[in-house]
């Protein structure tokens, strides 16, 4: 009998910490996707007016992937998009390259693109843009991408900072975020 009582109090610390260590276990991290958080709740912007939002955008600001993009022009006829992307060769000698887009619409704000060469398909949401259609977010619930974009290279700055806090609420990681000035 002598026996039988360390025994059981060993079984009974380890019993012990076995429970609080389960009770100490913590949430598992956010799957990330891209530069997004997945948990995060993404939405289009219900201020979304086709018309308005054509024209020229220039990019403010956008993640790594994107770093030679400089400009896109929405078309709301058609509607399609077209990309102006800084290309540089062996030599370095740099041009514009324009990719077109065409969009197919899934409600206000949110389009799937495909590429006019090569066929690649990727989700095109206007997440924002300020009340005088000068500044814009845009991005896609998978994360791929985000941009921020304003009708002018320079200024604005109260809303860029708005954008970026917009992108931030959509569960982007703003950290990567670069913001032109």
């Amino acid at each position: 009998m002598g026996r039988l009582i360390p025994w059981v109090r060993r079984a009974s610390v380890l019993l012990l910490l076995a429970t609080l260590a389960a009770c100490n276990r913590s949430e598992p991290p956010p799957v990330q996707t891209g530069f997004r958080n997945a948990d995060a709740l993404i939405g289009a912007t219900s201020r979304y007016d086709a018309a308005r939002f054509g024209g020229d955008w220039q990019v403010r600001a956008a993640f790594p992937g994107d770093a030679n993009l400089r400009a896109v022009t929405f078309a709301p006829q058609g509607p399609t998009l077209i990309e102006t992307r800084g290309a540089c060769d062996a030599a370095g000698v740099c041009t514009d390259r324009r990719d077109l887009w065409a969009l197919n619409e899934q409600g206000p704000g949110r389009y799937t693109m495909r590429a006019a060469v090569g066929g690649a398909e990727r989700a095109f949401w206007v997440l924002w843009v300020d009340e005088g259609f000068r500044t814009a977010v845009v991005g896609s619930p998978e994360g791929g991408y985000g941009w921020i974009l304003d009708r002018q290279a320079t200024g604005g700055e109260d809303r860029i900072t708005a954008a970026q806090e917009i992108l931030d609420f959509n569960g982007y990681d703003i950290s990567a975020l670069q913001v032109r000035r």
